[in-house]
């Protein structure tokens, strides 16, 4: 059995886990010492290739190469290796107080007593040791004897820490203001691609989108072209001179400033016309080149909504000016932490659909969302610029794959709009490729279901849709062919109602959304705070007596209930009075009588007439 103990480093002591070894034997250690964090913004190291080079992954490594040395030589110090060369740190970076346990640096004595060693009387043959698979390419027996690279003092097997603020292989990655000592994250980063291989397109895929750029554009510069696919230039110039080997495009001239392909003016030719038909007939799709289906599911699980760590205190400023009780903070937290779902109710026009809108600015960071998917042959829209907000990149940002925007954490609000067919991909036939359906879109984010019950659909058939998905994280889309697919369902969904949930949901779905949470009316204290926050942005200024006057006058004697939404939009109706009179908005008796008079209106349904009466008209 392999053991995957980690062994301590050395300097430490001996341990119990290497009492049978030979003190003399040099052991390479099972996991490089680990440097100081540092918060990255790249896709994971890759794998040391050096030490898994034929290995399967998670299989156990197959043994280092041994080497006997002459009898008469005497045994050396035992050298402890990466399995990965780190870059050599320049002398003016090493200088200084070598760290704990770091061997000292190479001078003059270390070789005159390797001199002496080498020309003591002959002994018994030391042991077999490891030796690092490049000793020899790097310097040969010398070089390895002596411990040292050549032409730089540091040790091939030093295990000290590198220098303050260096980013080896394994740590390379983008800072973004934090010191070496943060923790690692490991985020989804899109590299750029610099085959269509890695791009995971063909050729000829890139040449249709080509084609419809410069058809629909009439005539573009190749520069142009792959801002349009947002591929590297380099890989689209290849595919253009392809092109025009196949006398599909020719060169119109020369644009703009600049030498090269990518400045050249392209221009379909009379050869083109049958196949950009047959191109055309296919799909009419004209925008960045898609992503595969399968890198972007990888992309939603490693950029999944599950598993938040969010408390009290990083929700407090994420609400804007809504004044939210305790409880509020108290039932949300904890949802928004299983990433799960949440279902609201309560009377109408109390800050439900305001609260989820607050609530997907506690999630931090951004993620990555593709413009497109390639499923099949079949190209399917994702970016929205109505749904997905887009994220400026900052100065010393590393490059990326531009066919992937960096963008918040999406909100998705539906309401009585929304049917079941809605929940699918909507294909049209006239350009003949896929819109991505609304959960799809709001996949590593958010998806409120406003106003439920009031749907075209019945509550019963909706509510069946989303017990699958809520249930086990994957949702079962169809294509126009017929076959089905499935996709990662990674949405922190909410359901707000003003209906009596009794009549909408039944025990299923209660079991499936494990919060429930209502929301109440404000009470008197809370409707002034509300009513002075809504003077400050409307700039009115706030008049408590004036308040209280409108509680005495037309809440109390009427039993009227309070409302989260009615200070903003009784203090909209004043200021729009205000105007219309030539006055100067502010909180009087008689403004606020004009707008509860217009506000609070009951609409009694009329005596019904008797047969008689309806017959003898």
């Amino acid at each position: 059995m392999t053991d995957f103990t980690r062994r301590p480093p050395p300097g430490t002591g001996p341990s119990s886990l290497d009492t049978d070894q030979d003190p003399n034997r040099s052991i390479t250690p099972l996991e490089t010492p680990a440097s100081p964090a540092s918060p990255v913004f790249a896709p994971p190291p890759r794998p040391r290739a050096p030490a898994a080079a034929g290995v399967p992954l998670g299989g156990s490594q197959p043994p280092e190469p041994t080497r006997s040395r002459p009898a008469q030589s005497a045994p050396l110090p035992s050298v402890i290796f990466d399995p990965m060369p780190r870059p050599r740190v320049p002398p003016a970076q090493s200088a200084g107080v070598a760290p704990p346990g770091a061997p000292p640096p190479f001078n003059e004595e270390m070789l005159d007593v390797q001199t002496e060693r080498r020309t003591a009387p002959p002994g018994p043959p030391p042991p077999q040791e490891r030796r690092a698979p490049d000793a020899e390419r790097r310097g040969g027996p010398e070089a390895d004897r002596r411990g040292a690279s050549p032409g730089g003092p540091e040790r091939r097997g030093s295990t000290s820490a590198p220098p303050q603020g260096y980013v080896g292989p394994e740590r390379r990655g983008f800072r973004r203001g934090e010191g070496s000592d943060a923790p690692v994250t490991n985020r989804f980063w899109p590299a750029q691609p610099k085959t269509l291989q890695e791009a995971g397109l063909n050729a000829t895929f890139v040449e249709e989108l080509v084609l419809k750029a410069i058809f629909f554009a009439g005539e573009m510069r190749g520069m142009d072209v792959a801002t349009r696919l947002q591929l590297p230039t380099a890989l689209v110039d290849e595919v253009i001179e392809g092109l025009r080997r196949q006398k599909y495009i020719d060169i119109r001239g020369g644009g703009g400033s600049g030498v090269g392909r990518s400045t050249m003016i392209y221009q379909l030719t009379t050869f083109v016309t049958d196949v950009l038909r047959q191109i055309l007939d296919r799909n009419r799709y004209n925008g960045p080149a898609p992503v595969p289906f399968n890198e972007w599911v990888a992309a939603v699980k490693q950029q999944t909504v599950r598993g938040n760590r969010i408390t009290r205190h990083r929700m407090q400023d994420k609400f804007g000016d809504l004044i939210i009780r305790d409880y509020i903070f108290d039932g949300i937290g904890p949802a928004m932490n299983s990433g799960r779902a949440i279902f609201f109710y309560g009377p109408p026009g109390n800050g439900k659909t305001a609260i989820c809108q607050g609530m997907v600015n506690c999630y931090e960071g951004d993620i990555f969302v593709p413009h497109a998917l390639l499923i099949d042959d079949f190209v399917v829209k994702m970016f929205d610029a109505n749904i997905h907000r887009a994220v400026e990149d900052e100065p010393g940002m590393p490059s990326y794959d531009r066919r992937w925007v960096r963008c918040r954490r999406p909100l998705v609000v539906v309401g009585g709009e929304l049917t079941l067919e809605m929940l699918d991909l909507v294909y049209t036939p006239e350009v003949k490729y896929y819109e991505a359906p609304f959960q799809m879109k709001a996949s590593n984010g958010m998806l409120l279901i406003d106003d439920f019950g009031r749907q075209k659909v019945s509550p019963k058939d909706l509510l069946n849709r989303w017990i699958v998905p809520l249930e086990s994280d994957v949702d079962i889309l169809t294509l126009h062919t017929g076959k089905k697919i499935q996709v990662p369902f990674d949405v922190f969904a909410a359901f707000s109602t003003n209906l009596d949930p009794s009549d909408l949901v039944d025990d299923a779905f209660l079991r499936r959304v494990r919060y429930k949470l209502e929301v109440q009316r404000p009470d008197e204290e809370q409707f002034h705070e509300i009513f002075q926050v809504m003077c400050r942005k409307r700039g009115v200024p706030y008049d408590a007596r004036a308040v209280d006057y409108l509680i005495d006058e037309h809440y109390r004697p009427n039993h009227r209930p309070f409302a989260a939404c009615q200070p903003r939009d009784l203090l909209d109706q004043v200021i729009d009075m205000a105007n219309y009179q030539g006055q100067t908005p502010r909180l009087e008796p008689a403004l606020l009588d004009a707008a509860v008079r217009s506000y609070f209106v009951r609409f009694d349904k009329p005596a019904s007439s008797t047969p008689t009466s309806a017959s003898a008209r």
